[in-house]
């Protein structure tokens, strides 16, 4: 089998000719920008050609994902933040930016017949090239809030679109049969959610005003769907649908009463048109995996093990019966970037020997690398999980 073949297989829920071994690297900056140093940080597509040759030169089995952006401006969709990008008759965009320190804040006024909506979006940039992104004045804060944004807030323009598949084209084309090529939505529904009201209300709304949270599920399904359409039309193998929010802050009730519910119609619509979604859940898991199974999703990532986590798969074997294809994760910063390469070597070894017990299963860094990585960890993940993969 070659990369692709083999990703799609387990994937899918079937057993390939050996277990699949794979890296998350982050698109821009970390990890990537220290290898190639060169590279413009806003070249998402040379950046992402450049996760794809680093994996082939490793031979691993090449999963790249991609982040959509307009360059110097992240497509608003991916970080909860309404569309400042477009403007109408109706949805007037007054935008200042302000620079403190390393962030570079862009203040936003937005002005619909119905009032004004504020919001801020944080661009901090941790080292040259390597920049983490945020709302950080949320735009809803209430239900007339609400009200405005579902009435008016524009949809993504065709020029968009098109961006978007040029870009996956060319990603495609660079991977060619050595793997496969997925992409970030803009979250599961309840994530979508945490970009645009504050964290204080998110994890009680629904408790307090179940006819608020209703609208914000509302609101963010409208927003979600579209999104996830047009991400299907790009022609990617994948879809990757981030679950962290929710994750162990709501424990098992709240999250199948709440948000289960939203979930599975989500990955339902995603795998209904032929994608499988692979549900991003980086921090503690273990104690949602009864609701997991019943969600349908192909696959569930990354099980991060302690202290990133809680991810345990010896305990994961022992409750499943392949409801789901599990990537199971080497630690990226207490392993791979701070331990030796004895260390790597050791705990790679060791999580693939457990990860094989599940019969579904893909071996991953379990979160994406961090800058200042070295590269014979890197070199030690590869080389031992390839050598120990055959089952």
């Amino acid at each position: 089998m070659n990369g692709q073949e083999r990703l799609l297989t387990v994937i899918n829920g079937n057993r390939a000719d050996r277990v699949p071994v794979t890296l998350f690297i982050q698109g821009q900056g970390h990890f990537i920008s220290q290898v190639y140093p060169d590279t413009d940080p806003w070249d998402f597509v040379a950046l992402q050609k450049n996760v794809i040759d680093y994996q082939k030169g490793l031979g691993l089995d090449v999963h790249a994902r991609m982040l959509f952006f307009n360059p110097h401006k992240p497509v608003f969709a991916h970080f909860g933040h309404l569309n400042a990008e477009v403007e109408t008759e109706n949805w007037e965009v007054k935008h200042k930016e302000e620079a403190n320190g390393n962030t570079i804040l862009h203040k936003y006024e937005i002005k619909t017949p119905d009032g004004t909506l504020n919001q801020t979006f944080s661009i901090n940039e941790l080292r040259p090239g390597t920049y983490m992104y945020a709302c950080t004045e949320k735009p809803i804060n209430g239900p007339e809030d609400l009200k405005m944004a579902m009435k008016y807030e524009p949809p993504y323009t065709d020029a968009i679109k098109s961006d978007m598949k040029k870009s996956v084209a060319a990603v495609k084309a660079e991977i060619g049969d050595a793997g496969i090529l997925s992409a970030w939505t803009n979250g599961g529904l309840f994530n979508n959610v945490s970009g645009f009201i504050d964290a204080n209300v998110l994890y009680s709304i629904f408790l307090l005003d179940p006819e608020y949270y209703a609208g914000l599920m509302a609101f963010a399904k409208k927003r979600v769907y579209n999104y996830v359409d047009a991400i299907i039309e790009t022609g990617v193998d994948g879809l990757c649908v981030g679950g962290n929010v929710a994750g162990g802050f709501l424990g098992e009730t709240c999250f199948n009463d709440y948000v289960r519910p939203y979930e599975t119609e989500l990955i339902a619509h995603i795998q209904d048109q032929g994608k499988p979604v692979i549900y991003h859940n980086c921090g503690e898991l273990m104690g949602l995996i009864e609701p997991y199974k019943k969600m349908g999703i192909k696959n569930i990532e990354p099980f991060s093990p302690r202290p990133l986590g809680d991810g345990d798969l010896e305990a994961l074997a022992n409750v499943m019966s392949g409801e789901f294809t599990v990537t199971g994760g080497v630690d990226q910063v207490n392993v791979i970037q701070k331990g030796s390469v004895r260390d790597v070597e050791r705990v790679t070894l060791d999580t693939i020997t457990r990860g094989k017990k599940l019969g579904r299963y893909i071996l991953q860094s379990a979160d994406f690398l961090e800058y200042g990585t070295p590269l014979e960890n890197v070199e030690a993940f590869a080389r031992t999980g390839l050598a120990n993969a055959a089952y």
